[in-house]
């Protein structure tokens, strides 16, 4: 007989949680954003950036694996998920050209110059 705590455990976390494991944070320093975003579990390989007028994309997907298939076992409780996790933010006028990114122990680390704002301005001559 399975304790109790086992049924009810965190039952009312899809309830409540964002339904998102792809966690960041976003910060301005020296003309360049930064992203470090959290992705336990996931391979360099398994993770795909892109840049598109602006906008950021980050796409992380894990496939099932096919130890997955054994019959034998019975399990109490699974909470690893596989699947296609994508989180993407709109930076304005970056140098696509200039972003770097690393992975490294579960932390991808996104570095995205900006554009000089001075460059991109047009002035309109008033008639």
């Amino acid at each position: 007989m399975l304790p109790r705590r086992f049924y009810f455990d965190n039952a009312l976390d899809q309830f409540f949680d964002e339904g998102n494991s792809m966690k960041c944070d976003i910060y301005e320093k020296d003309n360049t954003y930064h992203v470090e975003m959290d992705l336990p579990g996931f391979k360099k390989d398994e993770i795909k950036i892109e840049c598109n007028k602006g906008t950021l994309s980050v796409t992380a997907e894990k496939e099932s694996s096919s130890d997955e298939k054994d019959d034998d076992k019975k399990y109490i409780r699974r909470e690893r998920t596989y699947g296609k996790y994508s989180r993407s933010f709109y930076l304005g006028d970056v140098n696509e050209e200039g972003i770097e990114a690393k992975f490294d122990n579960g932390t991808l680390t996104i570095s995205i110059p900006k554009i000089d704002a001075s460059v991109n301005k047009k002035y309109i001559d008033i008639k």
